[in-house]
């Protein structure tokens, strides 16, 4: 049974009444969301609010899974300001990321990005980070493996995914990986800070 720590459980309940208003008022999904930074409907907030919006049910529902697997546990060994901090970072630092991926080098093109995906991506790689030898399970398969290597595979993935997109594929995979290098980044400075 998941014990939802107070933060991971603020953030899962934002992220779904947002989901909800949005079903109901779709114009509050494109205030929300980060637009191309060439478009007339950026916004400099949207760089936070966009990982509030998602774009269907599996959408949310994967992103709140993966982060009450990992964000509890890390809530716990830092503490709640520290970990909302993080959240916060890592998800700014993916919408950043991809734009820049965007505008300066031309890959992932977007003009519109949803979802907590690049902040998820952070917790689960800072998981991976701090408890590197803690073995995980696949929720569907009697798989087990260590969680560092998952932060390998999250990582190739993203790269792979990023710079070889698939026909129609709307993802924003430089967003996961952007995720995934500031939560490095971010780990490296409070670490060398202590």
């Amino acid at each position: 049974m998941l014990r939802l720590t107070p933060v991971v459980r603020n953030l899962i309940f934002i992220n779904v009444a947002v989901f909800v208003i949005s079903a109901i008022l779709p114009p509050i999904e494109g205030w929300l969301a980060l637009w191309n930074v060439e478009s007339s409907n950026f916004r400099p907030y949207q760089l936070f609010t966009y990982m509030f919006c998602h774009a269907n049910f599996m959408h949310i529902f994967f992103n709140m899974l993966l982060l009450s697997f990992f964000g509890p546990i890390l809530e716990e060994f830092w503490d709640q300001k520290q970990f909302l901090l993080f959240f916060i970072i890592t998800g700014i630092g993916a919408a950043v990321f991809n734009i820049l991926m965007a505008q300066v080098f031309g890959f992932g093109q977007f003009g519109v990005m949803i979802g907590a995906s690049g902040a998820v991506y952070g917790v689960m790689t800072a998981f991976g980070i701090i408890f590197p030898n803690m073995e995980l399970r696949l929720l569907f398969l009697p798989i087990s493996f260590k969680a560092k290597y998952m932060v390998l595979v999250l990582g190739g993935i993203a790269i792979i995914s990023g710079f070889r997109p698939t026909s129609g594929d709307s993802t924003a995979h430089f967003a996961h990986l952007g995720g995934i290098i500031v939560a490095i980044i971010l780990l490296q400075f409070w670490v060398r800070r202590r």
